[in-house]
């Protein structure tokens, strides 16, 4: 971080000192370029034409270089078919004019036609008043007071950015080293996590990490959450198969004559146990990847095709909102309403009604299985959700459907209750299941 910003700290530099030089060496140079053009504009107005066609100044130049040999400021007017003019400063050299035919406008450059002395140079052509002659006027400079001033500001110019650059960078590992001090503490205290044994970050700590911090401890409290649901559901299982195992253990022992029909009694026991917390840990395992979505009608219908197979005579009719989806995965929707509907057909009269997203405005969907049959007693409704609970053991089944229905459900953060079908007179399931968010 610190590289790519000292990086862009030396291109920005770079790139400003040069436009800033840019511009400061042509506000110099045109400074410089003015002066020139102010002593040109009073030469041309001080020029007249003598009685033998030569130039003369009617009033002397005001400035003494002029006067001063090689002084380092320069005039000459030359004419075609007229000797050169120049002035006492250029002593024994003459200028050399740059300018063919007539150019009425200024035309600044630089010259180095003296050796060691780098000059600039201004021309314009001019016809004077009572002449026919285009006369050159030129006035010529040394550069080395330009180029000492340029050298001057370039030398400050490169000092200050070095200078600047060196402070933005200590400014920038300063704001780093401060802005990345809270993840520090927040490193330090997560350390303290590990040797501590703790489960949450407890230190106070700026307010700018503050909702990382929360989110932190949400996941490890969701991660404690899982782990003990982990631990409960092994602790669980085991206390579920410590009671088979032990009548297999007695049965063997005492070489007991039914030791055949009570191994299979307790091995059945054993897998519904079994296949009971299997479901628990996958819808567990499904709820945690997140994005979980399914369209309770579509699964409904589904369900009730397979369930039909198997009761044929059972009338079926499902009804409700077609675009209902609840946050569920598709799996553990169909397993719910697949031991509901089968329990409905198997226990019922005949009738299953299925109503999908009963009450639109509720924050949940609610959806009902209900049935024609002898229904349920109010006292017994609450135990038939424990594991192996049966009202009617005239028919084949395991006690488990009810209770692997209330552990998904709410897995998901939903819940499902018992009670009486006003329409069938039988018993109607309700189910409240959370939506899908809106995108």
């Amino acid at each position: 971080m610190l590289l790519i910003a000292a990086g862009w700290i030396t291109m920005l530099l770079l790139l400003g000192g040069v436009a800033l030089d840019r511009t400061l060496t042509g506000l110099v140079t045109q400074q410089f370029d003015e002066q020139l053009d102010y002593m040109l504009t009073a030469m041309i107005g001080s020029a007249e034409i003598g009685p033998q066609g030569e130039v003369y100044f009617n009033r002397p130049l005001g400035d003494q270089r002029f006067l001063q040999p090689n002084s380092g400021l320069y005039w000459q007017i030359s004419g075609e078919g007229q000797e050169d003019w120049p002035s006492r400063s250029l002593w024994d050299r003459t200028l050399q004019v740059r300018t063919t035919g007539f150019e009425p406008d200024p035309t600044f450059y630089d010259s180095n036609q003296f050796s060691g002395e780098p000059l600039r140079v201004v021309e314009r052509s001019v016809q004077l008043p009572g002449s026919d002659t285009n006369w050159q006027f030129v006035v010529a400079g040394s550069r080395e007071e330009l180029d000492e001033q340029i050298t001057e500001f370039r030398s400050i110019l490169v000092w200050s950015f070095a200078v600047l650059g060196i402070g933005l960078f200590l400014m920038a590992m300063l704001q780093t080293w401060y802005g990345l001090s809270p993840l520090r503490r927040v490193r330090r205290a997560i350390a303290r996590i590990r040797s501590a044994g703790t489960n949450r970050v407890t230190d106070p700590l700026p307010q700018e990490v503050q909702p990382m911090v929360e989110e932190l401890n949400a996941l490890l409290a969701h991660a404690d959450r899982q782990a003990e649901e982990a631990r409960t559901h092994a602790g669980n299982l085991a206390h579920a198969l410590k009671t088979p195992l032990t009548v297999l253990t007695n049965a063997a022992t005492a070489h007991a004559p039914d030791l055949d029909d009570t191994v299979l009694r307790e091995a059945a026991t054993m897998r519904r146990q079994v296949d009971h917390h299997l479901a628990r840990a996958r819808a567990v395992g499904r709820r945690a990847g997140g994005h979980a979505r399914a369209n309770v009608l579509e699964v409904a219908e589904a369900v009730e095709r397979a369930v039909a197979r198997l009761y044929p005579d059972v009338r079926f009719d499902i009804a409700g909102n077609a675009s209902a989806q609840v946050a569920i995965e598709r799996q553990d929707l169909e397993e719910i309403l697949g031991n509901l509907i089968e329990n409905a057909a198997k226990y019922g009269g005949g009738s299953v009604f299925i109503t999908v997203d009963a009450d639109p405005a509720s924050a949940q969907c609610v959806i009902w299985v209900e049935d024609d049959g002898k229904g349920i007693p109010e006292a017994e409704r609450a135990r038939l959700f424990a594991r192996g609970a049966r009202l009617d053991t005239g028919k084949p089944g395991t006690g488990l459907g009810l209770a692997i229905v209330r552990d998904v459900v709410e897995i998901y953060g939903g819940s499902v209750e018992l009670s009486e079908s006003e329409d069938l007179g039988g018993v109607l399931v309700s189910i409240k299941l959370p939506r899908t968010p809106a995108n």
